[in-house]
C-alpha cells in the first residue's frame, strides 16, 4: 500500500491524501492569486513521485516549472520556519509537453469522426437544428463508408450532402441549406482560431499519457493552454473529449491502490458554461464512471458553484482557498461554498474562507472509510519543483527529448472523404466523347462465360470506368465496416450512441 501524500499542515494536524481514494476525484477552488496553481503543482508532483502519471492544462504558462528542481531562497526559508512547514525534497518531475497548435509542445490531434457530432456541435456553438444536420452528415458518412478525418473531409461531406438533399430527404430527413451554410461559417471561424490543426492524424493515443519512467515515477503531461484559452469552447471540448476517450478505452479496475492517471481540469467553468442539458448529463456520467477505470479527476476553478451540483457531489477531496466577498453576490457565493464543506466544531468555515492568506486553505480529504474528514484550516506545503515557468531553452530541450516526438510531430493525410468525393466529382464532370463504335468489339465474343466473369469480377463501362463485381463489392463492404468500427467506436458512451 503506497504511503499517504502529505499535502498541508497546521500547528496540530498533518493532512494526508490517501492514494487509494485519490480516484474519488476532487477540486481546488479559490479566487485569483490565492495559491490554486501551487496547490495543483504540489498534488501533481506528489502523484508523479508515487508513480501515477498526470495530465494537466497549463493555462497561465507557469506549470512547466514542474520539470525543473526548485531551490531554497531566503524568503522561502523564513516562511517555512514561521509556519512550521518541512523543507520539500527538491527535484523536478519527468515531463512531456503537448500543444494542440504544435507550437510549445508535441502536436495533439483527434479525427473529426472520433470527436463525434455532439462534441463538434458544442465546439461550433450550433443550435438544435444545425446540430441535427451535423448528426445527419455523420450518419450519411457512416453509411457510405466515408472517413471524416480532418476539416476538409467534413467540408466536402457537408457540400455533398447539401447537393444531394433531395435524394437523401426520404431516408435521413430534410437537409436545410441555411443550416449547412451556418455550419460552414462556424467551421471558418474555428479555422481562423487555429482549430483546424487539431483535426487529423496521427490521433493521440491515450496510452501515451500513462507512461512511467524506469525509476518508477509517473510522467507529468502538460498541455500548453495559454493560446488554447483564447478559444474557450475548443479548450473545454478538447479536455472533455480526452476524458471521455480515457473512459472508453481503459479497463475496469475498481479501486486500485493508487490511481492509474490523475487528470487536472483547470478553468473548469468552461466545461459547464452554457452547456446543454444533454451534454451536462453525459459529463456527469463520465465523471461518475471513470472512477472505476482508476482515473482521478480534479477540477480547478475560482468558485465551487462553477461546478454543477451533480458533479460537485462526486468530488471527495477538497482544497478551498480564499474567496473575496465585496458584493452581496460574492457574499452569497461564500455562504454557499461554506455549506459544501464538512463542518468542524470550533471552525467558522464561512468566516475563514474570506480570511485565508496566500497558500492557506480549508482542506477536507476522504478518510480510510471513504468519508470526508472534518474541514481543517491549514497551509499547503511548497513543492519540490520550481515555482514558475521553465525558460524557452529548457522548454525546447524538454520537447526535443520527448520519446513520442517522432510519433506525433508529422501530420499524416491519407485517403478519406475529401479525396474520394473530389475524385467522384471529377469523374462525373469528365467529357463523354467516346467513339460510337468503340463499344462494339467489347460486345463481340462475350458469351455466357464473359457475362459470368463480369458479374463476379467486374467489367469496364462505356466511359472506361471500372464497375465492381460481386467479389470486389463484398471485399470493399467488409473493409468499410471494419473502418467504421475502428473510427466511430471510440466515444460511443459519451455520444449516447451504440457501437457500430
Amino acid at each position: 500500500m503506497p504511503d499517504p501524500l502529505l499535502i498541508a499542515k497546521n500547528a496540530e494536524t498533518e493532512l494526508f491524501l490517501l492514494p487509494g481514494l485519490a480516484n474519488r476525484h476532487g477540486c481546488i477552488t479559490g479566487a485569483t492569486g490565492t495559491g490554486k496553481t501551487v496547490t495543483l503543482q504540489v498534488l501533481a508532483q506528489a502523484f508523479s513521485r508515487l508513480g501515477t502519471p498526470v495530465f494537466l492544462a497549463d493555462v497561465k504558462g507557469d506549470l512547466t516549472g514542474l520539470a525543473m528542481p526548485g531551490a531554497e531562497s531566503a524568503k522561502l526559508k523564513e516562511r517555512l520556519t514561521r509556519l512550521g512547514l518541512p523543507e520539500p525534497v527538491w527535484g523536478g518531475c519527468p515531463t512531456a509537453l503537448w500543444d494542440v497548435f504544435g507550437e510549445q509542445g508535441v502536436p495533439v490531434r483527434a479525427t473529426v469522426s472520433d470527436m463525434g457530432p455532439l462534441l463538434l456541435g458544442r465546439m461550433l456553438a450550433l443550435n438544435d437544428t444545425q446540430q441535427g444536420v451535423l448528426a445527419l452528415v455523420f450518419k450519411v458518412a457512416d453509411d457510405e463508408g466515408q472517413l471524416l478525418l480532418d476539416m476538409k473531409d467534413l467540408r466536402a461531406m457537408l457540400q455533398n450532402v447539401a447537393e444531394r438533399a433531395g435524394e437523401l430527404k426520404l431516408r435521413y430527413g430534410n437537409v436545410s441549406a441555411a443550416s449547412v451554410g451556418a455550419i460552414q461559417r462556424a467551421l471558418l471561424q474555428l479555422e481562423a482560431e487555429g482549430g483546424d490543426r487539431f483535426f487529423g492524424e496521427p490521433m493521440l493515443d491515450v496510452a501515451d499519457l500513462m507512461r512511467t519512467t524506469a525509476q518508477g515515477q509517473g510522467v507529468v503531461n502538460i498541455l500548453a493552454a495559454d493560446k488554447l484559452m483564447q478559444s474557450p469552447r475548443l479548450y473545454g471540448v478538447f479536455l472533455l473529449w480526452l476524458l471521455a476517450d480515457l473512459y472508453e478505452r481503459l479497463p475496469e479496475v475498481g479501486d486500485p491502490a493508487q490511481p492509474k492517471l490523475v487528470f487536472f481540469f483547470d478553468e473548469a467553468h468552461l466545461l459547464f458554461q452554457d452547456a446543454p442539458a444533454a451534454l451536462l448529463t453525459k459529463i456527469e456520467q463520465v465523471v461518475r464512471l471513470v472512477r472505476s477505470k482508476g482515473v482521478g479527476v480534479y477540477f480547478v476553478t475560482q468558485n465551487p458553484l462553477d461546478i454543477p451540483d451533480t458533479v460537485l457531489g462526486q468530488l471527495g477531496n477538497r482544497v478551498q482557498h480564499a474567496l473575496r466577498a465585496f458584493t452581496p453576490r460574492d457574499q452569497k457565493a461564500v455562504r454557499t461554498a461554506a455549506q459544501t464543506m464538512r463542518p468542524k466544531p470550533g471552525l467558522d468555515i464561512e468566516a475563514a474562507i474570506t480570511e485565508l492568506g496566500v497558500g492557506e486553505a480549508l482542506v477536507s480529504f476522504l478518510d480510510a472509510q471513504g468519508r470526508p474528514t472534518p474541514t481543517e484550516r491549514a497551509w499547503v506545503l511548497p513543492p519540490g519543483s520550481r515555482i514558475g515557468p521553465a525558460t524557452d531553452q529548457e522548454r525546447q530541450a524538454l520537447r526535443r527529448d520527448m520519446p513520442l516526438a517522432a510519433k506525433y510531430e508529422t501530420a499524416v493525410d491519407r485517403e478519406s472523404a475529401y479525396e474520394k468525393l473530389t475524385a467522384r466529382a471529377a469523374a462525373e464532370a469528365a467529357p463523354q466523347g467516346a467513339p460510337a463504335g468503340s463499344a462494339a468489339p467489347a460486345a463481340e465474343g462475350g458469351g455466357l462465360l464473359q457475362g459470368l466473369n463480369d458479374v463476379l469480377f467486374g467489367s469496364t463501362g462505356p466511359r472506361g470506368g471500372k464497375r465492381d463485381g460481386m467479389v470486389q463489392s463484398a471485399a470493399k463492404s467488409a473493409v468499410r465496416q471494419v473502418t467504421r468500427d475502428l473510427v466511430r467506436g471510440i466515444l460511443g458512451s459519451l455520444l449516447g450512441s451504440r457501437r457500430r
